[in-house]
């Protein structure tokens, strides 16, 4: 589904791929948990040590046919969502007490699989709304609609994205000024495209997938029975190419100084005319808040113009296409099919859609991930592995804090203000230490449509509960079934998830070399992003602060503009680069982190020569873990995608991350000339 944006939240990965073990892979774990069956060693390392590391996997390597990629994060994700089957399977046949968790979750997922229900009920269960979509007759009436369809949504696997299809998104956090109480932020939304470049470029590909997708809205409207669906489909389509010419681009919403607009809820008719303001945060909840902080306000002054300007025919169109399009995984298969053949196989590649059960589960998680999460994390993730990362993350601090004392190019106040923010990280690793409440949320047995809609709105009352209230350093944006990792800036914390700690990630059997090389370098990353381009505006209480020296930040800067030219060559699909400034926090995060996991493993060692394990070094066994952590193969759709829309770069390059740091040329003797080999004075250093 579509998404806009949103830098408050960092993660460690921006798609995941399937991969079955394979015997070599079962061999090579007892050479220290490195694939040497995967590695294609007539590639030189030098060249493409992506290649190197993955080369002979990727020869080999399928792509499922219901997965627009495959590599090593989908092999945890199966992992993690056949255990995740299991427990909602069992629960389901427990007879769970009525009003607890285990129902609420056996309920959802009972309601989801009934396919003959849904089939029969049809489109009934929007009626309700597409009725009070019809009656709209004023622009008082359209500002109530739209204002009653803000939500909170922050998409746990993708943690860079706000995902909305409705004008804008609302998240909640603590204010960029005033870190001791939680205020709203309004964003960008309202597209049925992934994002406005969709819209406007120039590309082909582009240009056609814009086609399909206007024949995709008629196709939808048509099935719901609209009249003249063609006609109302070029009217949406039009529309929403307004809202993306009025967006705001990625690169620019990255920058948090021009996000930084704390607007008081009486001057938005001012600032922003067009759309009733009143009207709009009465019907959202937000009538009471004395101020709002808009992340993008050219885009909102621009789209609020619009629902002044455009026919109320065509925003009503446009409403009841979005109500539908947002609830296609709870209707019937023919909505559920058109959907399908659009977002999955047309702007992904993917050939098949997923069997319906693990389209439950994932709705499960979506919408009941903490109470999920209970279960999961008892029967799943041992108390061992929790202290044994939790041992691994206060190495990695520490090796952190002692590498800031070490950069010559840092004065002595940076420093101070450096590691008194690395003190002061919060890390939360397998799960939180509160959970959320479901006792509010209705789940019905014969209701999946309204399961998911009663689940939205009790997530948003969630947020709007924190209005005002001190901020909880401690609260989760991530399940602990979730296969990934966030850093969270305004907070200046942390989340590892149980579901990402597994083999080949974290594998308690693995000598450190792995350990360190892979889950290591995740966990050396997400400390990293609170001091990359964004993290670095931000002091140890979350606030948005300049600690700085200026000579000190014109260096930062520096090299980050180093790093922006180094990935703007990678070429991920012919004539599509890579975009270094719009991947720029992940790429130092990349950079970084891998140092940063490289001293701790070296530290681990305690003096002592690290053991030669089939072959390969401690050092060589620890950037190969690294590489194969990013191994990936991606449909061509799938991959385009992405690099228009995502923070991350591709993982091929993501591998070649060690092209920047010094020990990898000790490790495998590069030599000038080949592609990857930097001169010392061209690695990138950064932290």
């Amino acid at each position: 589904m579509p998404s806009s944006r949103w830098i408050l939240a960092t993660a460690v990965l921006c798609s995941f791929g399937a991969m079955a073990a394979t015997p070599a892979m079962k061999t090579a774990a007892h050479a220290g948990s490195v694939d040497t069956a995967g590695m294609d060693r007539s590639v030189q390392p030098g060249d493409d040590f992506d290649g190197y590391a993955n080369g002979n996997w990727r020869k080999t390597a399928v792509i499922p046919p219901d997965r627009s990629s495959t590599g090593i994060f989908l092999q945890v994700f199966e992992k993690a969502e056949k255990r995740n089957a299991q427990l909602i399977r069992e629960l389901a046949a427990g007879h769970p007490a009525p009003g607890s968790n285990q129902q609420k979750i056996a309920d959802y997922y009972a309601a989801y699989m009934d396919e003959a229900t849904i089939e029969k009920r049809g489109l009934d269960p929007l009626k309700p709304e597409l009725a009070a979509i019809a009656a709209i007759h004023t622009r008082e009436d359209l500002a109530r609609a739209l204002g009653s369809q803000l939500r909170a949504d922050v998409d746990p696997i993708n943690a860079t994205h706000l995902h909305t299809e409705n004008l804008f998104g609302l998240f909640v956090a603590q204010g960029l000024e005033d870190p001791s109480h939680n205020l709203p932020y309004l964003l960008q939304g309202g597209l049925g495209l992934p994002n406005r470049d969709y819209y406007l470029s120039a590309d082909k590909e582009m240009a056609a997938f814009r086609g399909k997708y206007q024949t995709y809205i008629a196709a939808l409207l048509k099935q719901a029975g609209t009249p003249e669906p063609d006609a109302a489909a070029q009217a949406v389509y039009a529309l929403e190419n307004k809202i993306a010419q009025a967006q705001t681009s990625i690169v620019d919403s990255e920058d948090i100084h021009k996000a930084n607009n704390p607007w008081a809820t009486a001057d938005f008719a001012k600032k922003a005319p067009g759309l009733d303001w009143d009207a709009y945060f009465k019907a959202a909840e937000l009538a009471g808040q004395p101020q709002v902080i808009v992340w993008q306000p050219h885009t909102v002054s621009e789209v609020s113009a619009l629902v002044a300007s455009e026919p109320l025919e065509t925003w009503k169109s446009y409403l009841a296409f979005h109500l539908i399009n947002q609830n296609t995984a709870q209707l019937p298969k023919a909505y559920a099919d058109l959907a399908f053949e659009f977002y999955g196989h047309t702007l992904t590649g993917t050939p098949k859609q997923r069997d319906r059960w693990k389209r439950a589960i994932g709705m499960v998680n979506a919408d009941l991930g903490d109470a999920v999460g209970q279960f999961y994390v008892q029967r799943y993730f041992p108390a061992s592995s929790k202290a044994r990362v939790q041992q691994m993350v206060s190495n990695i601090l520490a090796a952190f804090t002692a590498r800031v004392d070490t950069l010559d190019w840092m004065t002595a106040p940076t420093k101070l203000k450096a590691k008194a923010k690395i003190a002061t990280i919060k890390v939360g690793v397998g799960y939180p230490e509160s959970w959320r409440d479901y006792a509010e949320l209705e789940i019905r047995r014969d209701d999946p449509v309204g399961n998911h809609q009663r689940a939205e709105l009790h997530e948003y009352h969630h947020q709007l509960a924190k209005l005002g209230q001190p901020v909880d350093r401690g609260e989760w944006w991530m399940t602990p079934q979730t296969v990934n990792a966030v850093n969270l800036p305004l907070q200046n914390a942390l989340n590892f998830p149980a579901a990402i700690l597994e083999a080949p990630f974290f594998d308690p059997k693995a000598d450190d070399a792995a350990n360190y090389g892979s889950i290591g370098a995740v966990i050396g990353h997400e400390i990293s992003h609170s001091f990359d381009n964004t993290g670095a505006e931000f002091d140890a209480d979350g606030r948005l602060a300049n600690w700085w020296t200026s000579e000190d930040q014109a260096h930062f800067k520096a090299a980050g503009q180093r790093l922006v030219e180094q990935y703007n060559q990678y070429e991920a699909l012919p004539g599509l680069h890579v975009n270094g400034q719009q991947t720029l926090g992940e790429n130092i995060a990349d950079v970084s982190g891998l140092a940063i996991a490289y001293l701790a493993y070296q530290k681990s060692l305690g003096g002592k020569p690290a053991p030669v394990i089939g072959g390969l070094t401690g050092d060589q066994r620890f950037f190969l873990a690294f590489a194969q952590s990013w191994r990936e193969k991606t449909r061509e759709a799938a991959l385009r995608q992405q690099v228009v829309t995502d923070g991350h770069a591709p993982a091929r390059f993501r591998a070649q991350t060690v092209r920047n740091i010094d020990s990898w040329y000790d490790a495998f003797a590069p030599k000038p000339g080949q592609k990857l080999y930097l001169a010392p004075a061209d690695r990138v250093k950064i932290w």
